[in-house]
């Protein structure tokens, strides 16, 4: 596949934008579908001249996903929401969405297929978000018998929804949420290994397996935001919140995404999943057997999560003001 065409739904995403670099320096070409081609022209300037094409493509349309497939000699999917907004529902995207590009891929005789998952994914769940991901993940399977599924647990980096969204409410807030007691347990993964992760299955040909991704490390959900508030230097009060009580904030997080462009900040269908640890399972294939070393969150978190304190880089620990000498 060397030089090959690989095209990846949602490469424009937090996820996205690190395959495809990570592609590009595997030397592929890469084709991203896009629903709104022009806002994603921050990709255009990676790798060499051309080598990242942006296409305008919607999922709910078999046609405009058809021709974004044509010609592939690998497909990714990367496609997946994690609350539910006007069309935007869990199972149009993560069952109906992850069918039509499989249906499309074994059209167009691609068998080079990588499926992104969430570790928890389950046809029983009580949540919806980890029902429709395990059903999406049968919908590619049932099209795409050789595709593989990459299962991460939640993701840190530079524009991460976990670390950023916790550090941002504490520059207002003097307390913090510990939804369920902060018990959860989570092992984040560093979001270019698993792009990583992804350019490796496509370089080797994919061949039905299943990868849960998560970090070297397992913690609580309240190690991690003890860990945030160190990161930024800033005491927070961390207030157990009860389930009950959880659920009626993501009652009215969900009233609140419903205003424009506004993100709910806690949906119930996330409390739900926030029952049930996050970790990857025992005996599973995972980053070792793909050659990868993961990296820590005390390694990475640190330096992003700079902005979010007095001064920034020129933060001291312990002094209100900023430093004598810069």
């Amino acid at each position: 596949m060397k030089n090959g065409l690989v095209t990846v739904f949602g490469g424009s995403g937090f996820l996205g934008k690190h395959v495809v670099r990570a592609l590009v320096a595997k030397g592929y070409r890469v084709r991203v579908p896009m629903r709104r081609p022009h806002i994603g022209m921050d990709l255009r300037v990676i790798g060499n001249v051309g080598q990242v094409q942006l296409m305008q493509t919607n999922l709910r349309f078999e046609k405009s996903v058809e021709r974004a497939v044509e010609g592939s000699d690998a497909v990714i999917n990367l496609v997946g929401i994690l609350y539910e907004t006007g069309q935007q529902s869990f199972e149009s995207v993560h069952v109906r969405g992850a069918e039509t590009l499989a249906k499309a891929a074994a059209a167009a005789g691609v068998t080079n297929f990588v499926h992104m998952s969430a570790i928890g994914a389950d046809k029983d769940s009580e949540s919806d978000y980890a029902r429709t991901k395990a059903e999406g993940e049968d919908a590619v399977r049932q099209h795409v018998p050789t595709a593989d599924i990459l299962r991460p647990s939640i993701l840190f980096g530079n524009e991460d929804e976990f670390f950023n969204r916790f550090a941002a409410m504490a520059q207002f807030s003097p307390v913090l949420p510990l939804i369920g007691g902060g018990q959860t347990k989570l092992q984040p993964a560093y979001v270019a290994d698993v792009a990583d992760a992804i350019a490796r299955r496509i370089a080797a040909e994919t061949s039905a397996q299943t990868y849960e991704l998560g970090g070297p490390r397992v913690y609580s959900f309240k190690e991690l935001l003890q860990f945030m508030l160190e990161a930024i230097a800033k005491k927070r009060l961390l207030v157990p919140v009860p389930w009950v009580a959880a659920n009626l904030m993501g009652l009215g997080g969900e009233f609140a995404g419903a205003l424009p462009f506004l993100k709910p900040f806690l949906t119930r269908d996330q409390v739900k999943n926030l029952k049930q640890d996050n970790i990857v399972a025992p005996d599973t294939k995972g980053f070792a057997e793909l050659g990868i070393t993961p990296e820590t969150v005390e390694a990475i978190v640190p330096s992003y999560l700079i902005k979010y304190r007095k001064y920034g880089e020129f933060h001291q620990p312990g002094k209100d003001s900023w430093p004598e000498e810069v």
